[in-house]
């Protein structure tokens, strides 16, 4: 089956960019606002949405996403409400939306139940950062069921083996982490996410994105030197806080100015 997710980025390649990859929590700060934020979110620019369902034991999310998610539970999001705002948006826009989930999450639901409602709602796929292909054979299963993506996470502490591992097993893209640690904005993306990329590249990989400290579209250029992609999160969700969906929109349009790639 084909890969929405590799079409969207295909098509920002074609139009002379690298994708943006926007990210924002579902149900922030409640239901209906979330379904503005993301089709604002997509109309502005973004080529792949980024959906994060509120977890109460969020260890990769920085402070920003934590306080919108425990916002978003305050406020009553059940998991149902995923699916609701997924259908929703994929009723108003075609860029492809992928929910960042903990695996727990999906277990609980269980993993086939939450497969077919994702297709049914038009969800393109997962990003699973707590969860290798190695111990992700249950989702590999469905995914190829299905026709969603799987998106896995490669670190530049990852081995090589690994790496070989989360290539041959993400569709998609790779999830490219630029740095470690927790998601945030920083002043300065670790030079190891260009190396990364490079090694993922060695391993066959045909769409990397980067991921994790990217804010703003200074950053997003300079991702788009070598990167099939560039993933903002707290920065989308701070302006969502900040200023609501207008603010988000402005940033949006500046960030997704910054994927053009130079000559």
């Amino acid at each position: 089956m084909s890969s929405r997710v590799s079409a969207a980025i295909d098509a920002a390649h074609e139009a002379g960019r690298s994708a943006f990859v926007g990210y924002l929590p579902a149900g922030y700060p409640d239901v209906a606002t979330s379904v503005e934020a993301i089709v604002g979110l997509a109309e502005a620019g973004a080529d792949v949405i980024e959906l994060g369902p509120p977890y109460s034991d969020p260890v990769m999310d920085g402070l920003v996403i934590q306080e919108a998610t425990q916002t978003a539970l305050a406020n009553g999001f059940r998991m149902r409400d995923l699916f609701t705002i997924i259908r929703e948006v994929t009723a108003r826009t075609d860029v492809p939306i992928l929910v960042m989930t903990y695996w727990n999450l999906v277990e609980q639901y269980g993993v086939d139940r939450y497969a077919d409602e994702l297709v049914a709602a038009g969800g393109a796929g997962l990003i699973t950062p707590d969860i290798t292909p190695d111990a992700g054979e249950a989702w590999i299963a469905a995914s190829e069921r299905t026709g969603l993506d799987r998106v896995f996470l490669a670190a530049p502490t990852s081995s090589d083996e690994r790496l070989r591992m989360i290539v041959d097993a993400s569709t998609g893209f790779v999830y490219t982490v630029s740095t470690m640690g927790i998601t945030g904005e920083r002043a300065s993306l670790d030079a190891a996410a260009r190396a990364l990329v490079e090694r993922l590249r060695a391993f066959g990989a045909t769409h990397a994105c980067v991921g994790i400290g990217i804010s703003n579209a200074e950053q997003v250029a300079g991702v788009a030197e070598y990167a099939d992609g560039a993933i903002v999160g707290t920065a989308l969700v701070k302006a969502l806080r900040d200023g609501g969906v207008d603010a988000l929109s402005t940033l949006a349009r500046e960030l997704s100015a910054g994927t053009a790639r130079r000559a």
